[in-house]
């Protein structure tokens, strides 16, 4: 039976990825940091290992009779060749066959960007691969901005008047999922997009319609938005990160908007109020930060 590594395993979209596979013929392992968390979070039908990229020790019994692997880059990983490719190419050594790599929208465009890098190294390695370049994460909104929609009535990121081509991480792991366990995918490339690019406009009345209340999108500046994020208690290099995404929009690069969720899956992506009434709860009282993006 073929056995499947996810890494970043419990984060974002590595946990809906996770979650569908187990509905799949296949072995799921879970590469993770925290082994025990991870296995009350997906139950005995997951092998659970300790992976980290930071870790060569803990590379080779993660890699063990893997033949297809997930790849996500943590967002705090800067040094590609100190750390991600060494364990790609390990991957590769030892026989794992296919990687879908979760990038970003434009990667392949932007050599700032070390999803670019990634990009560049998996194709010189001897493995087939999928590249998933992914649009801005829906639920960012549930877990980086959640405590501002649910306690303050507000979008607060510096976007301008841009738009943003919103998918839901459940499409991501979705499309994800059918390359690494169907056949066709196979050095491939992905845009994975919601159905429309929206303004932040846009997104705060599809939140007020939901939930009954007026959310509000107060377009702060860039200096306003670091600010205000750092001495609520966000590191600075998360910040930073998030600032560039959103200077992106702002800049109107990031509503490109594709069909190939619709090719993939054979049904049209999550809309953003498909996404806000599945969360409305999480959006109705106050919860606890988190700072999981893309």
């Amino acid at each position: 039976m073929k056995r499947i590594l996810v890494t970043g395993a419990t984060g974002t979209v590595g946990s809906h990825v996770v979650s569908q596979l187990r509905e799949k013929d296949v072995v799921v392992r879970a590469g993770v940091r925290a082994v025990e968390r991870a296995c009350e979070q997906f139950g005995s039908d997951v092998e659970c290992v300790h992976f980290d990229f930071h870790k060569p020790e803990t590379w080779g019994a993660a890699f063990e009779d893997v033949d297809a692997m997930f790849l996500v880059r943590p967002p705090s990983e800067g040094r590609v060749k100190r750390h991600l490719t060494p364990a790609i190419d390990a991957a590769s050594r030892v026989g794992v066959d296919h990687v879908v790599y979760l990038s970003v929208l434009g990667a392949e465009k932007n050599p700032l960007l070390p999803h670019h890098r990634i990009e560049d190294h998996l194709r010189d390695v001897d493995v087939t691969v999928t590249f998933l370049r992914a649009s801005f994460f829906m639920q960012n909104l549930s877990e980086v901005h959640r405590e501002d929609i649910a306690a303050r009535d507000e979008i607060f990121v510096p976007a301008g008047e841009g738009t943003t081509s919103f998918v839901d991480a459940r499409d991501i792991a979705a499309v994800g999922v059918a390359a690494l366990t169907e056949v066709g995918h196979e050095n491939c490339a992905y845009d994975v997009t919601g159905p429309e690019a929206l303004t932040y406009d846009d997104v705060a009345d599809t939140f007020s319609a939901v939930l009954n209340r007026r959310i509000e999108y107060t377009r702060p500046g860039p200096v306003a938005f670091t600010t205000t994020m750092y001495r609520r208690g966000f590191p600075l290099t998360f910040v930073v990160v998030m600032l560039g995404i959103y200077t992106t929009a702002r800049l109107g690069l990031a509503g490109r908007v594709t069909d190939d969720v619709e090719r993939v899956l054979g049904r049209p992506p999550r809309t953003m109020r498909e996404f806000v009434e599945d969360h409305a709860d999480a959006f109705r009282k106050e919860s606890p930060r988190t700072t999981s993006s893309q």
